[in-house]
C-alpha cells in the first residue's frame, strides 16, 4: 500500500550511520573573513556536500518583481551570506554570549530515495554558538529554521554540572544523524580552532561537527561568505521595482513565516498529529516572545511554549541544560 511504502522510505532515509566525510576536493567550505571580533573568531565553517547542485550551496535571500508586478522571493545560490545576531544572558553561574548564525538554501528538492519529507523552498539552518564569560565556546545548538532537527553539542569548556541528566558524551543518534556528544578542546580552552559543520546533500541536515586547524581547511574549496545582521532579512532590495520587501510574510496567518516556504509533505503526513497546519514551514526566530511566531522545537503540542527558542535561556532549561 502507499502508506507502507511511505513508512519504508522514511525508515530507509533515517538510518543512523557514522558520517562519511566527502573526499578531498569534493566539497566547499564557507568561511568568514578573519578578524578579532567574536563572530569572525567563532562563526562555524560550513562544509557543503555536492556543491555542484545549486540547492546545496549557501545563498542569499533576494526578491524581484516580475512584469506582472508579482513579487518573487527566492534564495540566490550564487552569493553566500551568513546572517548573524549576538545576544547576552546572565545567570547565577555566569554571563553568556550567544552568537546566532543563520544560512539559507534554494530548497530541499523533492526526492523519493532518500525521501525528503521536508521538501520545500527557501529553507534554512541556524547554528548558535554559546560562549561563557571568558569567551570560550561551551555549547553549539543547531536547528533548522522551521524549528526541526534540534541538536546540542557541548564542549569541554562546559562544566559537568551544566549537562542534562544521563548525557551521552560519545557519538549519539540525533534524528537519525550520528553527532558527537562532546567537542574536546583538550584543556577546555580552544587555541582558535575552526568548528566545522558538515551539511548533508539535499536535506541540509547537520551530518557532523568537528574541530580542525586552519591549515586543514586546504582540502576544501574555500568560499568566503558575507556576514550580515539577521535584521537585514526584513529589508531585501526589490529588483525590478522600487523599495524593499521582507523575506518573511508581514501580514495574515503566515506573518513571520518565510515567504514561499510551504512544506506539502510535512503538512500531509504530520500536521494532523502535530496539531499545526504550518508544521515544518520556515520562520523568523524572534529576539523574544513578543517578536515573530512561536519557534517551538518540540513536536509535542503541550511543549510548544516551553520549547520556544525565542527565550533562549528558558529554552535551554527546558531541554535540561543548566547554564
Amino acid at each position: 500500500s502507499f502508506l507502507f511504502c511511505l513508512v519504508f522510505l522514511l525508515l530507509l532515509s533515517s538510518c543512523a550511520t557514522l558520517p562519511v566525510h566527502p573526499p578531498k576536493g569534493a566539497a566547499v567550505a564557507y568561511t568568514v573573513a578573519p578578524g578579532d571580533d567574536l563572530l569572525s573568531r567563532h562563526a562555524p565553517v560550513f562544509i557543503i556536500e555536492n556543491p555542484a547542485s545549486s540547492y546545496n550551496r549557501i545563498g542569499t535571500p533576494a526578491a524581484s518583481l516580475a512584469a506582472t508586478e508579482k513579487e518573487r522571493v527566492f534564495v540566490d545560490s550564487g552569493k553566500p551570506t551568513i546572517y548573524t545576531r549576538m545576544q547576552r544572558s546572565d545567570t547565577e553561574t555566569d554571563s553568556y554570549t550567544h552568537l546566532y548564525c543563520r544560512v539559507h538554501f534554494e530548497k530541499v528538492p523533492v526526492k523519493i530515495v532518500p525521501f525528503h519529507i521536508g521538501a520545500g523552498n527557501n529553507v534554512g539552518l541556524i547554528v548558535v554558538v554559546s560562549l561563557n564569560g571568558e569567551g570560550v565556546p561551551i555549547l553549539y545548538t543547531t536547528v533548522h529554521t522551521c524549528g526541526c532537527y534540534l541538536a546540542f553539542i557541548p564542549t569541554t569548556g562546559l562544566s559537568r554540572e551544566a549537562y542534562p541528566e544521563n548525557w551521552i558524551k560519545t557519538r549519539r543518534s540525533v534524528y537519525s544523524e550520528s553527532l558527537p556528544g562532546l567537542l574536546d578542546f583538550g584543556n577546555g580552552r580552544p587555541d582558535r580552532p575552526n568548528t566545522l559543520v558538515l551539511i548533508r546533500d539535499g536535506s541540509h541536515r547537520v551530518k557532523d561537527i568537528w574541530l580542525a586547524d586552519r591549515e586543514l581547511l586546504g582540502q576544501y574549496r574555500l568560499v568566503e561568505a558575507e556576514l550580515k545582521e539577521v535584521d537585514t532579512l526584513e529589508s531585501l532590495p526589490l529588483k525590478g521595482g522600487e523599495g524593499i520587501t521582507s523575506f518573511f510574510e508581514s501580514t495574515g496567518s503566515r506573518k513571520g513565516y518565510v515567504k514561499a516556504s510551504y512544506k506539502l509533505f510535512e503538512r500531509l503526513f504530520m500536521s494532523w498529529w502535530a496539531l499545526d497546519w504550518r508544521v515544518g514551514e520556515d520562520k523568523k526566530l524572534g529576539r523574544d516572545k513578543s517578536d515573530g511566531p512561536v519557534f517551538y522545537t518540540s513536536l509535542k503540542p503541550w511543549n510548544r511554549e516551553s520549547s520556544d527558542m525565542r527565550d533562549f535561556s528558558s529554552f535551554l532549561k527546558f531541554w535540561g541544560w543548566r547554564l
